[in-house]
């Protein structure tokens, strides 16, 4: 079969998908599958404010690509669609990343339109978004996605200051916080008088099987594709692939991808081919958006990771000699450590000697060279 050519893949309207959307990143499913428990909990959070009282906090735990942003988009979604007593704001951190940037997200959410950049003053738009509040008496929830990036810019405690204690400012003010992240000890970064406020629920969600994946791919093959575009010989191999890399956000580039491939290549059907092409552009960019999340602490260890021979390669080794650069507690270089392995950059293993039988070997899941290629200009 003749290879289609520019002009075709532009202009040809022949396609295999149905839904072209559904392999978004900001794509939010019908059915979110295999998150009940974590979407009751959610659920459980936002009630109190639909029955005139204060919405409750959470910490959302979780690696990347567990359906975490997916999971607080859904239910924010379902509560504006079915009720007026709550606004929810929903910010990504990696962009909004000052405490102006976050309340004008918030201010645009609730006003329809962005302050203005320059000429008005913080306490400004703090105190209008804070009246409108209580002039509707209508609660506001901020979802903070990916909130480690504002204890890196410093902004993370006041920002949660002024969400959690404007009540005491601006009477009848109810609001509450949502913290997305994959830092379990990001707590111990708050300052004393913000921990005092913030009591979080702890949502967890657990990496996906083998099979809960499967089913995710599945259902996003058929809200996608047409029929019998992806055979399950097909879905198999993607779905391995993703799981093998804890990824789910990997396994729908892979299908996506593919189906361009295979339209390029005037197919009716996604082949094996088609796969093996898209891992090849789809992985290098996987490894490039995991390293650009890395505080400059856990780059540092990562860097120290790649440069250290093979028999260096023990936690103990790695702290002493991180701790002559970085001066770090052991606590730290810890929370840096299990960063890495829980974005699967590198995997861990206790070797049984040491103190306790706790010393730990470091592997990385890529080579040096893959690692040093995306390291520059991060």
């Amino acid at each position: 079969m003749l290879k289609m050519t520019i002009k075709d893949i532009l202009m040809g309207e022949e396609t295999l998908f149905r839904d072209v959307e559904a392999f978004n990143p900001d794509y939010i499913p019908d059915r979110l599958l295999h998150r009940d428990s974590q979407m009751e909990a959610l659920a459980m959070c936002l009630r109190p404010a639909l029955r005139g009282g204060k919405p409750k906090n959470a910490v959302v735990l979780g690696a990347p690509a567990t359906g975490k942003t997916t999971a607080l988009r859904k239910i924010f979604q379902i509560v504006e669609e079915t009720s007026d007593k709550l606004y929810c704001v929903y910010v990504n951190c990696q962009i909004s990343t000052t405490r102006f940037n976050i309340f004008s997200d918030i201010y645009e959410h609730l006003m329809g339109h962005r302050p203005p950049e320059t000429g008005i003053p913080f306490s400004r738009i703090y105190g209008e978004i804070m009246k409108k509040l209580v002039q509707e008496e209508k609660a506001l929830m901020v979802a903070l996605d990916d909130v480690n990036h504002l204890f890196y810019s410093k902004n993370a405690n006041q920002v949660f200051y002024d969400i959690l204690r404007a009540h005491e400012v601006f009477k009848g003010a109810r609001t509450g916080l949502f913290a997305i992240i994959s830092d379990i000890e990001f707590r111990f970064m708050l300052d004393k008088n913000v921990s005092s406020i913030f009591i979080p629920k702890e949502v967890v969600f657990n990496p996906y099987t083998s099979e809960q994946m499967r089913d995710i791919l599945r259902e996003r093959v058929k809200v996608g594709f047409y029929p019998d575009v992806v055979s399950e010989e097909v879905l198999e191999k993607i779905s391995d692939l993703a799981y093998s890399t804890g990824d789910m956000r990997l396994g729908i580039d892979i299908l996506s991808t593919s189906g361009d491939l295979a339209e390029a290549d005037a197919s009716k059907t996604i082949q094996i081919k088609h796969v093996e092409g898209a891992v090849k552009s789809t992985s290098e960019g996987s490894l490039e958006s995991t390293l650009g999340v890395l505080s400059p602490l856990e780059l540092a260890l990562l860097k120290l990771i790649v440069s250290l021979k093979e028999d260096e390669n023990t936690a103990g080794t790695m702290y002493q000699s991180l701790k002559k650069e970085e001066k770090i507690s052991y606590a730290s270089f810890d929370r840096a450590l299990k960063k890495l392995e829980l974005l699967r950059i590198i995997d861990t293993r206790f070797t049984g000697k040491g103190v306790k039988g706790n010393s730990r070997l470091v592997i990385l899941r890529f080579t040096p060279e893959e690692i040093e290629r995306h390291l520059i200009g991060v």
